[in-house]
């Protein structure tokens, strides 16, 4: 059943295959001569489960999307007060490599545009710029749960034609805002923006997130959650550039893009999204990226003000009422995530029973991924030789589908009747 939500990720994704317009990031070389019909999404839930669709195994410069978490190293080795005495939060209106500082205080606007991600490279602590590199890539490492190495040619080239880089360096050093020496600095710089991913990586990173700080696959604890907050609110105002008001009005999740291609959204408390195009818009954010991450937003209700209850959706209790009779309850409000969930468990445990009972006479909210993802529960079961039951009194589910109306029960004890009646018989179903 797990290919329910599959088939909506690739659903996505054919609806935007054909997207060309854009154009690759020519001003770094190598980031010029890639395949620009790259194209891929991932999925991961915040228990671990990843989803794929497209070229997922395909690697790519992490570029920018790797600001926000050298913020959130910073942030985690010598704390929010030092960090905001050298970096702001506010967005800056400007282009990522604008040069320019906050005319007040003289600090760049926040670390999401290239003259605040520089400051944080400088203030993460190590003898020196080696050391500071191993940091930074041990850190993003245990996001992923693999080493992340660095693309050589892409650094060479990121080196070879920083120009306005270093000149945003030698501003800061001019302003005192870095207290090392600007090449050793922008050097760790372009090599942390040099380290190769997929989009599953970005997935995988988005949903530690997602889950405070903690890696869902490893179980490591990778920073604290204060740290996730604070990285996660900046993410929502300064992650997508000058285009943030419009990625937050119709996406609606924390967020940060790079010229490479990727992108990686997170939902607080559910799932990390991973996508790559490396079509670009003239604001340095993927096109065919965008707008796959808004049709995931509209189409599986992930907008992050419309899921602030979904914390609340949960199975209740997963009982068995008789033998080879497995019913699952659910309370809450049911939005995507809450259904994926039930329906992947139900998938992991279907060699464990005969019948499934989705029971959602508690649900008090339902949005139609979820309605979709729990209607299709019982064509997958009888696919695979298995029955499926739902105890929907009041419709949530099941509106105007009459196909779906013979397996609607009131109450449990109807379905497990029915249930019982159609082990009685072998498995098969009354015509």
């Amino acid at each position: 059943m797990a290919q329910l939500v599959q088939q909506y990720l690739d659903r996505i994704c054919a609806e935007h295959k054909g997207v060309t317009d854009g154009a690759l990031a020519d001003y770094i070389p190598e980031l010029a001569s890639v395949d620009p019909d790259g194209f891929a999404l991932s999925l991961s839930s915040a228990d671990g489960f990843i989803y794929e669709s497209g070229h997922s195994a395909r690697e790519f410069t992490i570029q920018s999307i790797s600001k926000p978490f050298t913020y959130a190293l910073a942030l985690d080795q010598i704390g929010a007060a030092a960090v905001d005495a050298k970096i702001g939060v506010e967005p800056s209106g400007e282009a990522f490599n604008e040069i320019s500082v906050d005319s007040t205080t003289k600090i760049p606007k926040n670390p999401m545009i290239n003259a605040g991600a520089i400051t944080a490279v400088s203030l993460i602590p190590a003898a020196g710029p080696d050391e500071r590199f191993a940091m930074i890539q041990d850190f993003y490492s245990a996001f992923v749960g693999r080493r992340l190495e660095v693309d050589d040619e892409v650094y060479a080239s990121e080196k070879a034609t920083g120009s306005r880089n270093r000149a945003i360096g030698y501003m800061l050093q001019s302003f005192g805002v870095l207290d090392d020496d600007p090449d050793e600095v922008l050097d760790v710089y372009y090599r942390q923006c040099s380290l190769r991913v997929t989009t599953t990586d970005l997935a995988k990173m988005g949903a530690t997130l997602a889950r405070g700080g903690v890696n869902p696959q490893t179980g490591r604890r990778v920073t604290d959650a204060a740290v996730v907050k604070r990285t996660l609110s900046v993410m929502v105002t300064c992650g997508m550039y000058d285009a943030a008001g419009d990625w937050v009005s119709a996406v609606g999740m924390p967020a940060k893009s790079g010229v490479g291609g990727g992108i990686v959204a997170v939902l607080p408390g559910q799932l990390g999204i991973g996508v790559y195009s490396p079509l670009l818009d003239p604001k340095g954010n993927s096109v065919r990226g965008v707008r796959v991450c808004r049709s995931l937003s509209e189409q599986l209700g992930l907008h992050f003000l419309t899921v602030a209850r979904d914390s609340r959706a949960t199975l209740r209790a997963i009982y068995e009422p008789s033998d080879g009779i497995r019913v699952y309850e659910t309370h809450g409000d049911l939005l995507f995530s809450g259904a994926e969930q039930v329906v992947r468990i139900a998938d992991r445990e279907r060699n464990s029973f005969d019948v499934a009972i989705l029971d959602v006479s508690r649900v008090d909210d339902i949005d139609s991924a979820a309605r979709a993802l729990l209607s299709g529960m019982s064509a997958a079961l009888r696919a695979d030789g298995k029955a499926g039951y739902l105890v929907d009194p009041d419709g949530m589910v099941i509106r105007s589908e009459p196909e779906l109306e013979a397996i609607r029960y009131m109450t449990v004890d109807d379905a497990v009747a029915a249930a019982q009646a159609w082990q009685a018989r072998g498995g098969v179903s009354p015509r």
